[in-house]
Formats: C-alpha cells, sequence, structure tokens
C-alpha cells in the first residue's frame, strides 16, 4: 500500500532542487549499476558490501528512508519482521514513485520532505532511520547541512537506529580517479561535497548520538548511531 503525500515542503533552495532533478525515472532504470557497481566501488572505493551489512544489523520494523534512491538496499535487506513499515521521504516524486513500485510487496508510505527542514512524519515514531548516500548530494558543508542528521534522530523512537553513509573529499584517501569524478559532478551540481570533511561529519554525530560507530571505507564514511 502507498499513501502520497504530494506537497511541496516550503522554502526549498533552488540548489538543494538542483540536487534532486537528475534523478528522474529514464535515469533511475541505470542508477543501480552505475552507482553499486561502478563509482562506489571503482571510484569511491567502497564494495556494496558495506552498505548490505550496515542495513542488515540496523534496520528496524518500522523505517524512515530519507532519501530513497531506487530503492536497492531496501529490497536486498533483511529485515527484523516479515511485515515491516516503510515511510519513503524525498523530494524527488520521481524516486519516490520508482522505489514504492519496487518495494510494493511491502506496506510503503511517500512522504515529499526536504531533510534541510523538520520531517513530515510524527516525533519518535521509527525504529530506524537512513541516509544513504543522500549528504553529499547537499548543497552546504557537514556543518550545516547536518542538520538532517538531527532530523532523522528527531524521528526515531528512544532506543532506535539512526545509519547512513556519505562521500567525503577531506579527511579520507581519494583516489586520483575518484577525486577527478568527484570534481566533475560537483561542477554539474550533481554532488556539493567539496567542503565535505570526515571531522565534521564526527562532529555532527557527536552533537546529535552519545553512541555512535563511524567507519571509513575508501572516501566513504558509514555510520550507525544509537538514540539514548
Amino acid at each position: 500500500m502507498s499513501i502520497d503525500n504530494d506537497h511541496q515542503p516550503d522554502s526549498v533552495d533552488q540548489a538543494v532542487l538542483d540536487g534532486a532533478n537528475p534523478y528522474h525515472r529514464r535515469a533511475l532504470a541505470f542508477y543501480d549499476l552505475l552507482v553499486f557497481r561502478g563509482s562506489a566501488p571503482l571510484f569511491w572505493r567502497c564494495s556494496p558490501r558495506n552498505f548490505l551489512e550496515m542495513y542488515r544489523t540496523s534496520i528496524g520494523a518500522k523505517h524512515l528512508e530519507i532519501g530513497v534512491g531506487t530503492g536497492y538496499l531496501l529490497q536486498r535487506t533483511r529485515f527484523p519482521v516479515s511485515n515491516p513499515e516503510i515511510t519513503l521521504a524525498d523530494l524527488n516524486p520521481s524516486t519516490l514513485d520508482f522505489t514504492a513500485e519496487r518495494l510494493a510487496h511491502f506496506k510503503t508510505t511517500k512522504v515529499v520532505a526536504n531533510a534541510l527542514e523538520p520531517l513530515p512524519v510524527p516525533a519518535e515514531s521509527h525504529d530506524s532511520a537512513a541516509l544513504s548516500f543522500l549528504l553529499h548530494c547537499i548543497p552546504g558543508s557537514l556543518r550545516e547541512k547536518g542538520v538532517a542528521i538531527r532530523h532523522a534522530a528527531a524521528a526515531v523512537r528512544p532506543g532506535g537506529t539512526v545509519f547512513g553513509s556519505t562521500i567525503l573529499s577531506q579527511g579520507v584517501p581519494v583516489t586520483g580517479a575518484g577525486r577527478w569524478l568527484m570534481n566533475d559532478l560537483n561542477g554539474k551540481g550533481v554532488f556539493h561535497n567539496d567542503q565535505d570533511h570526515l571531522d565534521d561529519l564526527r562532529d555532527q554525530l557527536k552533537q546529535n548520538f552519545d553512541d555512535f560507530d563511524l567507519a571509513v571505507r575508501g572516501c566513504v564514511g558509514l555510520w550507525r548511531a544509537r538514540k539514548a
């Protein structure tokens, strides 16, 4: 079942919209191949196994996915229950529709939402929330866009888990090929991570959680945090 919320969030910055616009239905058909079989292992030096393991060990029965991509990881993970409830939150209706169709065998709710604003879901209503490969697409430094982590935490119940991943440009090893692609994507406005430093990601996690794990695989930061 899918329930739509078609209202555009207020005061969406144009740069935020520009970061979401490339993910139209035609591009999404090739997204999994390009990202999980292409750029992630070859340019960012992070195997898809890392993302799948994070989902497998972090996801809850009632889950909030912020920045849904194609639903590739949700489709391949193992939920702790046979009938999970999944809320899909994204600024782009195309990604919401694509992912909801892919997960049609689950109970899903679609919400048009800007991760930089408080999310239109009840406070402390989910067991887990994920921000996977999202932050590097949002304009600003992690000191600014890290507010998305706080909004995710607000939607998770005490004892729940917030987890995610992002491509970093500073404080991590970036190969020559990775730097070339990163610069190209930043120049096109698809990425906005030229200021994203590992230390800033760690600081954002410290500000929002007492207990978290942060790992680096290639130039990707992966984290799992537990809400007190």
